[in-house]
């Protein structure tokens, strides 16, 4: 449910924006209270057990080693406190002292994020107070590592972005036409056979050029469990997509009898939609997902897994005898209403589990399954019709969220599928749609950008496509949406975090971004 700004925030508005400091996502609320201090000498943090690894990013970002002396030392105070809102946080910073209270260890955490942001480098820290907490729950990036495969260092990398913006759910698109990037124990041949592909699209699609290398690759069970680790002590929910029942060839590859034809083909090597999907007669498929999905339980404990729904054309069911059989036994109308079917079978399996599934707004088609939540991406209109209906939606419509579209106009861009979604339309997105009243829009969890990657082979371009787009989806979804006048002031803080992060190696694209030439000036709001 969507996390307004409520009273705990509100009581504090008073305190306004006396000074407008250097952080990404803005917070709700500073106040300066005094001259700048020193970020030098010894640390003495103060922390339960459950907040181990919040003293240690502290620690980690003073350059100070874990102490038992007290004097002389700068106190950091890390505590969980009761009574306010899960994710929100309550920063001080005076002489001699930090004190970081949240709802929780990750509110905590994002305390931590903002006081490093604020220092970013310079060894002082103005005296202030923050009170803060984010707009929406659900606040996430997708990344595909199918089209194109990324190393176990990049995804934590990928996570680290996130983390330092305050966003807490990694959607991880796992599986596809064009490989299958999991190990699943019980059917080996899914990564022996459905991680390779024997060519790859290159160039525009409409040159349908290929090459001839073999191209691949998977993560083991430890690699999963590695980044599932890595995410969580940064907040992270890992979101993981098994794709079904559409966008299977590369399952289909490895365990042909699954498809309606049963013809052996080989792992998809062009971009698009394929008519081969998973045969919804076929009651052996459903014993084949249920195993995948629960060692893929096993591995993500995360509430939510996705299940794509999306792009499945019918034709391959519209000609087979079992599935048309499956549609006269169940009554069921038409091929749409046997996807309906497929969604809501495997929904009734994770559920039994205590999941919960997430599909792309195809799954409306043909009566949406009891639970589901949906994700909006051919628009906004799945997202409505699904808040409407009572069913929790995430808005990642193709405008602005699709973040393997182009980002500038200018000539000289790296080759993208098409689009295009500057910074400023996602600085200006607003997930909520007008047409949802007020208890409908409870329902809109929150955002999501994707990062598609047909035309991204490498970790620097995939960098280069989110940065510094993040930076305004991170700011819409914690600090709430944001107005065309908000945009200069943005245009500085992004400008300065953005150097910090190419200081680090990261690729920015510049487009957005004050010229280098020019010196960051910090505007007071009148």
């Amino acid at each position: 449910m969507r996390k307004l700004v409520g009273f705990w925030l509100l009581a504090t508005s008073c305190l306004g924006f006396a000074q407008v400091i250097q952080v990404v996502p803005r917070p709700q609320s500073v106040a300066i209270e005094g001259e700048p201090i020193a970020v030098a000498g010894k640390l003495y943090v103060v922390a339960t057990p459950a907040l181990n690894g919040e003293a240690d990013l502290i620690r980690t970002w003073w350059n100070a080693t874990k102490s038992s002396a007290k004097s002389g030392a700068v106190t950091a105070e890390l505590r969980i406190q009761q009574g306010i809102p899960a994710e929100a946080y309550a920063l001080r910073v005076s002489e001699g002292k930090i004190v970081v209270a949240g709802g929780s260890a990750a509110a905590v955490f994002y305390g931590i994020q903002t006081l490093i942001q604020a220092e970013n480098g310079s060894k002082t820290l103005p005296a202030m107070t923050v009170r803060d907490q984010p707009a929406f729950a659900y606040r996430g990036m997708h990344l595909d590592v199918c089209r194109h495969f990324f190393g176990v260092n990049f995804v934590k990398r990928y996570l680290d972005l996130m983390a330092e913006h305050k966003m807490n759910r990694f959607h991880w698109h796992l599986t596809e036409d064009q490989g299958w990037r999991i190990e699943i124990k019980r059917y080996p041949r899914l990564t022996e056979v459905g991680a390779w592909r024997n060519a790859s699209q290159i160039g525009p699609y409409g040159d349908q050029r290929f090459d001839s290398t073999r191209y691949g690759g998977f993560y083991t069970q430890d690699e999963v469990r590695e980044i599932v680790a890595y995410a969580a002590a940064r907040h992270i929910t890992v979101v993981p997509e098994i794709e079904l029942p559409g966008h299977s060839r590369a399952a289909l590859a490895a365990y042909p009898q699954l498809s309606c034809t049963g013809n052996q083909q080989p792992v998809a090597t062009g971009w698009g939609v394929f008519d081969d999907v998973y045969c919804a007669g076929n009651d052996s498929v459903f014993s084949f997902l249920e195993g995948v999905l629960d060692e893929v339980l096993a591995l993500f404990p995360g509430e939510y897994i996705h299940i794509g729904g999306d792009e499945c054309p019918k034709t391959r069911w519209h000609d087979c005898a079992k599935c048309q059989a499956r549609l006269a036994k169940e009554g069921l109308a038409d091929e749409h209403a046997l996807q309906s079917y497929f969604i809501r079978r495997i929904e009734g399996y994770l559920n039994a589990r205590g999941r919960q599934i997430i599909g792309w707004d195809e799954i409306l088609e043909g009566g949406l399954a009891p639970n589901a939540t949906v994700m909006s991406w051919r628009g906004e209109a799945g997202g409505i019709a699904a808040a409407k209906a009572g069913h929790d939606a995430i808005m990642t419509p193709g405008k602005p969220c699709y973040w393997d579209h182009y980002q500038s106009k200018d000539a000289g861009e790296p080759h993208a599928i098409g689009g295009f979604n500057p910074v400023e339309s996602v600085f200006l997105y607003n997930p909520v749609p007008a047409e949802v009243s007020a208890e409908e829009a409870k329902h809109i969890l929150g955002a999501q950008a994707n990062l598609w990657t047909e035309y991204v082979l490498t970790p620097a371009h995939a960098e280069y496509m989110i940065l510094p787009r993040q930076l305004a989806l991170a700011e819409v979804l914690w600090t709430g949406p944001r107005r065309s006048e908000d945009l200069p002031e943005f245009r500085i803080r992004a400008t300065q975090r953005s150097r910090a992060l190419k200081a680090r190696g990261f690729h920015v694209a510049p487009h957005f971004l004050l010229p280098e030439s020019k010196p960051v000036r910090r505007r007071e709001p009148k």
